[in-house]
C-alpha cells in the first residue's frame, strides 16, 4: 500500500511552451535588479502535472497561485534531463526560478549545483527519503513508477517482462529513453532490480529492442498513442497515467514482474517511489516568487489535491486523502510490492549505465 494517496484538480493557466525564450537583461540575471522584483515565477519540470486539458494540479495550482499573490506563473516543460541540461546550460545567467524534476536527476542537479537551498512551509511533513538532507530539494507530488497497456486491444494486462518479447509487441511497444526522460531511466532502474542485475537487465533489453518502436524523449507521449491503439504497451508512471486514463478510455496501468529463469516462478509485482521533486534554483531571477510557489505547492490545500485532481499521492505524511481517486490509487497499489533504489549510487553510476544500455540495445 503506498504512502498517502493524493488527488489533483488542474485547472487552465497562462501557460508557456517548451520552446519558450525568456529575454534577461545583463542587470536582470542573478536576482539582483528591479527585474527581480517583477510579479511573475519561471517553472522548469518534468511532464506528468499539467492537464492535456487544463485540468491537471499544476493547472489548478498554478491558476490559485496567481490569483491569491498576483504572480504569473511561467511554465516550460520537457523530460526530466532535458529540463536539467537546460538549467546546466544557463547556469551562468539562470532563466529557472524553481526547477522540478523526477529522481536521479534532481540528485543530478543538485550536485551540479543547481539548486539553493530553502525548506518550504510543510517540508517538515515531508518523509526523510523524499528530500535532501540539506534542504536542497523536496518532493512535492508522490509517485511511481509502473506501465501502461490498451486494454481494448489486450484483454488482459501483460503480467511479466517475458512477454513483452513476444510476436504481439512488434512494433507496438515502447518506452522513453533512459538518461533522458525520468520514467526512462526509471526502466532501466527497475530492470536491474527485477533481473537482479546489471548485466541480466542489460541482456532482456537487448532481446526487448527487436520489438521497440524507438526512442521518445517524452514520456507523456506514449500515453496517448497506447490509447488509440499505436502501441499496445508502454512506460510511464501512476500518477500521470492515471490521470490521463480520465480522458483516455482505453489505458490500464500495470506492473511487470521478473521470472525466475531456474523454476519458471513469476514474482510480485514491483514498483519504487518516483516523485515529483522541486529545489529553487541557483541565482534565480524571482528568488522570492520562487520560495512563496514551493510553499504554496507544499500547502495542505495543494497537497488535498494531489490525488483529487491530480491523480497522484501527496508528499506530505499529515495530509490524508479519502477522495474516489486516493481510493482507486489504494487499490491499484495493493500488492504491488515498493523497493527503495540505491539512488546515490545510480547518481554516480548514471552515465555509465545509460552509456551500457546504449550499447547492448544499439541505441
Amino acid at each position: 500500500m503506498p504512502r498517502n494517496a493524493r488527488s489533483l484538480r488542474l485547472a487552465p493557466i497562462a501557460a508557456v511552451t517548451g520552446s519558450l525564450v525568456l529575454a534577461c537583461s545583463l542587470t536582470a540575471c542573478g536576482g539582483d535588479s528591479a527585474a527581480a522584483d517583477a510579479k511573475v515565477v519561471t517553472v522548469y519540470s518534468a511532464d506528468g502535472l499539467k492537464g492535456e486539458n487544463g485540468d491537471g494540479w499544476y493547472d489548478q495550482v498554478f491558476k490559485d497561485f496567481e490569483k491569491q499573490t498576483g504572480i504569473k506563473v511561467k511554465y516550460v516543460e520537457g523530460g526530466s534531463g532535458e529540463m536539467v541540461q537546460r538549467a546546466v546550460r544557463e547556469k551562468t545567467n539562470p532563466q529557472a526560478d524553481v526547477l522540478v524534476t523526477l529522481p536521479p536527476f534532481i540528485q543530478q542537479a543538485d550536485g551540479k549545483g543547481l539548486l539553493q537551498k530553502y525548506a518550504p512551509k510543510g517540508s517538515d511533513q515531508v518523509d526523510g527519503a523524499d528530500k535532501a538532507a540539506d534542504a536542497t530539494w523536496t518532493s512535492v507530488v508522490n509517485n511511481y513508477f509502473g506501465f501502461v497497456y490498451n486494454k481494448k486491444e489486450l484483454k488482459q494486462a501483460p503480467t511479466t517482462w517475458d512477454e513483452l518479447l513476444g510476436g504481439t509487441y512488434k512494433n507496438k511497444l515502447q518506452y522513453s529513453t533512459p538518461g533522458v526522460a525520468g520514467d526512462g531511466t526509471a526502466v532501466l532502474i527497475k530492470a536491474i532490480h527485477d533481473f537482479g542485475g546489471k548485466d541480466a537487465a542489460l541482456a532482456y533489453l537487448k532481446k526487448l529492442q527487436s520489438n521497440n518502436v524507438g526512442p521518445s524523449a517524452s514520456t507523456g507521449k506514449l500515453a496517448p498513442k497506447v490509447d488509440k491503439g499505436e502501441l499496445l504497451a508502454a512506460n510511464g508512471d501512476v500518477q500521470m497515467n492515471y490521470a490521463q486514463s480520465k480522458n483516455m478510455p482505453n489505458l490500464g496501468i500495470w506492473f511487470p514482474q521478473a521470472t525466475d529463469k531456474a523454476t519458471d516462478a513469476v514474482g510480485k509485482p514491483t514498483t519504487f517511489a518516483l516523485p515529483y521533486a522541486a529545489g529553487l534554483v541557483t541565482k534565480a531571477p524571482h528568488s522570492a516568487n520562487g520560495r512563496k510557489l514551493l510553499d504554496f505547492m507544499l500547502s495542505a490545500k495543494a497537497q488535498q489535491q494531489v490525488s483529487e485532481i491530480g491523480g497522484g499521492f501527496s508528499a506530505r505524511s499529515d495530509v490524508k486523502a479519502t477522495d474516489a481517486n486516493a481510493i482507486a490509487l489504494t487499490k491499484l497499489m495493493d500488492g504491488v510490492e515498493v523497493f527503495e533504489p540505491d539512488w546515490a549510487d545510480i547518481d554516480k553510476n548514471l552515465t555509465a549505465y545509460v552509456e551500457d544500455w546504449k550499447s547492448a540495445t544499439g541505441s
